[in-house]
């Protein structure tokens, strides 16, 4: 009986090494995947942040070709005078446009009766708030970054 235990924890204890070596490369094939797995990952973080880069090239040139293009004179007066005067008689079209509707608005109130600080208030409303401030944002706001970048 002794003899029959002694064999078989000499077979086991001769098997014991391979065991452990399949174990062992059971181990580093599953390291090695994790770390292709991760390299992977990371090679499509890659491509992914260089498409966006890409992308932001290619609004870049297309903004820097748009204001190119705009910017070169055509050599007749009255088409530059007329190029330049677009966006602020479209800016004094409609203010005067605001101004009338919430002046309209404002003798309408009084018209029937309410009080001009009720009126006022009346007139003065979230939308309207919303829009006043989203005009002075563009104005002085744009001047207050253009500054900010050309001292950076």
């Amino acid at each position: 009986m002794l003899t029959l235990l002694g064999s078989l924890i000499g077979f086991i204890s001769s098997a014991f090494p391979d065991f452990l070596n399949i174990w062992q490369d059971r181990s580093d094939k599953k390291h090695e995947l994790a770390i292709l797995d991760r390299q992977m990952e990371a090679q499509k973080q890659g491509h992914n942040q260089r498409l966006e880069e890409i992308h932001v090239q290619a609004d870049i040139s297309e903004s820097q070709a748009l204001y190119k293009h705009a910017s070169q004179p055509s050599g007749v007066r009255w088409v530059e005078a007329l190029r330049a005067s677009v966006r602020p008689i479209l800016t004094y079209a409609f203010f005067a446009l605001f101004a009338t509707v919430k002046i309209s608005a404002l003798l309408n109130l009084l018209d029937s009766g309410a009080p001009i600080t009720d009126s006022l208030i009346a007139i003065w409303d979230i939308e309207t708030q919303a829009l006043f401030a989203a005009v002075m944002s563009f104005w002085f706001g744009q001047r207050a970054l253009s500054k900010f970048r050309s001292n950076s």
